[in-house]
């Protein structure tokens, strides 16, 4: 039994309307992404590719959790099953991984292509987003997968009611009526491996990026540069530093009101598949462009076929 927002459970129906919002700016930003890209002969190249499947597994991630929180505020339907809920937990943690490797490569192609920009073509190929998407999968499999055994063996469990509004690992495993330290462990372990070595990753690429940006010879490079990485660190700073309070809060935050705990786990997972589309998609000047040459032609199209069937209907009087 998921409870949603613990405290708050008065307030559900008023609290849905900004996360139903949130989830469908979300799903469309991700989807109209996907379809500019997939349409546009002009965006088949690497980092677009990439971007299209940034912007899939966002809809994927908002999808797992969204849809299940929606029922427990509109319909009160606080029921899981306890493989249904490991599923939802596993794919969770698994898109918020592969979210990270995302992020991550996003970084290395800006650093790419301000440190070596006549090398770009020649290192960002289809080829490494390939390798790179196959890679993030696999971490993701591999690190998440073992937190489902460890708490399938449990022999039993304290309680069936789950003080969160989705599936989260520790949520569930708090309520072991066991030894929880080897789960608390690897826990600890998987968050440092891929929070860690992502961030340290990210770190070090925009430092990079901003030491080369102060080389460039003049002003108006170095605005120009500043204003494509800038609304990227906000998405770093968004998504790994709500990660972050909400990761250390299940273990330490015991003086922090479940209610406001729970809401920034929700917003982890709502807030970054709703900026990217902004930052990554319309903020592209090229992805702008082919957006509203899609726009024109479906506009054009369709104000055809009006004129065509109104012309055929008066042939006929």
């Amino acid at each position: 039994m998921l409870v949603g927002i613990p405290g708050l459970e008065h307030e559900h129906i008023w609290i849905s309307i900004p996360f139903c919002i949130l989830y469908i700016l979300a799903l469309l930003g991700n989807i109209m992404v996907m379809a500019v890209i997939l349409l546009s002969t002009r965006l088949h190249q690497p980092m677009f590719i990439l971007l299209s499947m940034l912007a899939f597994n966002d809809g994927l991630l908002c999808t797992s959790f969204a849809l299940k929180i929606l029922s427990i505020f509109w319909f009160n339907n606080r029921a899981i099953s306890f493989n249904g809920c490991l599923l939802q937990m596993f794919f969770i943690h698994s898109f918020t991984s592969i979210e990270s490797g995302f992020l991550v490569s996003m970084a290395y192609d800006r650093y790419i292509a301000i440190y070596k920009p006549l090398r770009y073509n020649s290192i960002i190929t289809i080829r490494l987003i390939t390798r790179l998407v196959i890679v993030f999968v696999v971490r993701a499999v591999v690190l998440d997968a073992p937190c489902l055994v460890l708490i399938r063996r449990f022999p039993a469990f304290k309680t069936n009611v789950i003080a969160h509004s989705y599936c989260e690992h520790m949520a569930v495993v708090k309520l072991a009526a066991a030894d929880i330290r080897v789960n608390s462990i690897y826990g600890l372990f998987v968050a440092f491996t891929v929070v860690g070595v992502d961030l340290l990753f990210i770190l070090l690429s925009y430092t990079m990026i901003f030491i080369a940006v102060f080389h460039l010879p003049t002003k108006e490079a170095r605005l120009k540069a500043f204003n494509t990485c800038t609304p990227h660190m906000c998405v770093f700073l968004s998504f790994y530093s709500i990660g972050i309070f909400s990761f250390l809060s299940h273990r330490y935050g015991k003086k922090i009101p479940p209610y406001v705990h729970i809401i920034f786990s929700d917003i982890y997972l709502l807030v970054p598949p709703m900026l990217n589309p902004l930052i990554y998609g319309i903020k592209t000047t090229v992805i702008r462009e082919e957006t509203w040459k899609i726009l024109k032609n479906i506009t054009n199209n369709c104000r055809t076929r009006w004129n065509t069937d109104e012309k055929r209907t008066c042939h006929k009087i």
